[in-house]
């Protein structure tokens, strides 16, 4: 999974413009189909997906073809993730249901939008699972499960569009260290605990613009890490997070995410944010890592 580059001239995706209206003008019109996604709720949560049996039925076939594959000396783990891989025994892919956990509680069915991404949710089991392991969810919430689905879990079903499974000790290796330095275990450090920080936010489920933004930022804008690895570095800590509806946003939704580094010797707050556009399933970067100051 690629992270933005700051310094492209040409940015991943097209970053919408302001109307800038005058303040005495009615509000613009809302186009048809902004105001349908309004009433969409929108999927980015980072979490672990695991394979449940649905019945005792699924169950008992996959031991059937459990007992066909060749499976010595591998895990149950291991065994799991090489039956389900085999398109051999794709149904029985099909047939399971995939939870994701988040921070370790069920909180997501999930389901392809198209039968062809079912390979997303295979490739994220792992052979040796580790607490490390990581999945980022973007789609669509479709309502509640039914009891029958998944042996009586009554969760919200998220449509998936894209999954992305990495380890999050290589994605902090993979984060460009600042000022070209490579192998700075100070910065690493940094970067893997502002990535655990904004994955622990109360209710982070990534199902709220707020924190749509907050994981999008996570995994895809590095600069977020360069800032608390120059505020660390200083004698600062990072002493809030928050997210506020923009005053650019129009017919769009636009949000500011704001980082508070204190210092810890003067107590003094300075504060640096980033605009997100979280109009639609796939958020993107509005403005670059900047301070922040109150109007």
């Amino acid at each position: 999974m690629d992270l933005i580059d700051e310094e492209a001239e040409t940015p991943a995706l097209p970053i919408p413009t302001s109307p800038g209206m005058p303040a005495v003008s009615p509000a613009p019109p809302v186009m048809p189909e902004l105001a349908a996604l309004a009433s969409t709720t929108f999927v980015y949560a980072i979490g672990q997906i695991e394979a449940r049996f649905p019945s005792l039925a699924v169950e008992k076939e996959f031991a059937q073809a459990l007992a066909q594959s060749e499976t010595d000396g591998q895990t149950d783990g291991q065994a799991l993730r090489s039956v389900l891989s085999d398109r051999s025994f794709r149904y029985l892919a099909r047939q399971m249901c995939w939870v994701l956990l988040i921070e370790g509680l069920e909180t997501y069915l999930l389901v392809p939008q198209d039968s062809t991404d079912l390979e997303l949710l295979t490739d994220a089991l792992r052979s040796g699972p580790r607490t490390t392991d990581v999945d980022v969810v973007i789609g669509v919430r479709m309502g509640i499960a039914t009891p029958e689905m998944c042996s009586g879990l009554a969760l919200p079903i998220v449509a998936f569009d894209q999954i992305y499974s990495f380890d999050r000790d290589d994605f902090v290796q993979s984060i460009p260290c600042p000022d070209g330095r490579s192998g700075d275990e100070k910065f690493r450090d940094v970067a893997e605990e502002l990535f655990d920080r904004i994955g622990q936010l109360a209710d982070n489920a990534g199902a709220t613009d707020e924190h749509r933004a907050l994981n999008y930022l996570a995994v895809r804008y590095p600069a977020v890490y360069e800032r608390a690895a120059q505020a660390y570095g200083s004698g600062a800590t990072l002493s809030g997070v928050e997210v506020r509806r923009s005053r650019l946003s129009g017919s769009r939704s636009i949000v500011d995410v704001i980082f508070s580094y204190t210092d810890r010797r003067t107590d003094v707050t300075e504060r640096h944010f980033t605009r997100v556009d979280v109009t639609e399933e796939f958020p993107f970067l509005v403005t670059k890592m900047s301070p922040f100051y109150d109007r």
